[in-house]
């Protein structure tokens, strides 16, 4: 007897890591489908419009998948984008549309899925936080902040859903090569007042990123959360990202903190 092929729903799958993770999944056998605000037509899965800001939306490209496959059995949260600036500039709005995208996002997209792995008493959720929500970025405030959150809210919501067979795990990327660096909203207010920190910053963060991991391998890490049997409540990608967030805990927070001085904020 032929095993049924899972079927996976990805949010903001049309580029970087987002992409990555379609087409590793998809590579698995999975039947893969991804929602963005951008019309893309996908090689290796089918696009469905949707807004991860917007609930009823989730819950349309939710109901959409279900009646045409049954089923949801991996939920994978790809969503988001970056702004920097200092804290003491940047405009509450912009801080606001920062969790409404890359926290309130996730939860739009969980809630909607939610009912329906729970009565199959059967899914998994992975959601894509970073390095960054475990070792806040200075002049990136508000996008370490909603990885933070991201990470509190998976390690809560995996005990909420143990007794039904539901599973959750948060993946921490480090830097990656993707059109996430240009994308980035940068806001240079300030700049002077904080003696050029805000622009050296930020340009060290982009060399980091220009530089870093192909996405294919984030792509393949998070394929793997997706479908192995188990899975931690956060976990980084790449033994480099392993080790430093290892490290993060076990020295002394004013070390790390100044260490983190010495790169993102001198």
């Amino acid at each position: 007897m032929l095993r049924e092929k899972k079927v996976a729903l990805v949010t903001g799958g049309s580029s970087g890591i987002g992409l990555a993770a379609v087409n590793a999944l998809s590579q698995a056998g999975v039947t893969v489908y991804e929602t963005s605000r951008r019309d893309v037509e996908l090689a290796n899965g089918v696009h469905l419009p949707g807004d991860v800001t917007d609930e009823a939306a989730m819950e349309r490209v939710v109901r959409t998948v279900l009646d045409r496959e049954g089923r949801i059995d991996i939920l994978v949260c790809c969503a988001g984008f970056g702004i920097s600036g200092a804290v003491e500039y940047t405009e509450l709005s912009a801080a606001k549309r920062q969790l409404n995208v890359n926290f309130f996002g996730v939860v739009n997209a969980v809630k909607a899925v939610l009912p329906h792995m729970r009565e199959r008493r059967s899914g998994r959720i992975v959601v894509v936080s970073s390095v960054a929500g475990a070792i806040a970025i200075p002049f990136q405030t508000y996008y370490s902040v909603s990885k933070a959150a991201l990470n509190a809210y998976v390690a809560a919501l995996r005990n909420e859903l143990r007794p039904y067979g539901v599973t959750a795990t948060a993946v921490m990327p480090g830097d990656i090569a993707t059109g996430f660096t240009d994308a980035r909203e940068k806001s240079p207010v300030g700049d002077e007042t904080y003696e050029g920190r805000i622009s050296r910053s930020v340009s060290r963060m982009e060399h980091d990123e220009r530089t870093g991991m192909d996405p294919k391998a984030a792509g393949a890490y998070i394929r793997k959360m997706a479908l192995r049997r188990s899975v931690p409540p956060t976990s980084s990608i790449g033994l480099s990202y392993k080790a430093l967030v290892m490290l993060t805990r076990l020295l002394p927070a004013r070390l790390v903190s100044f260490v983190v001085y010495l790169l993102y904020a001198k």
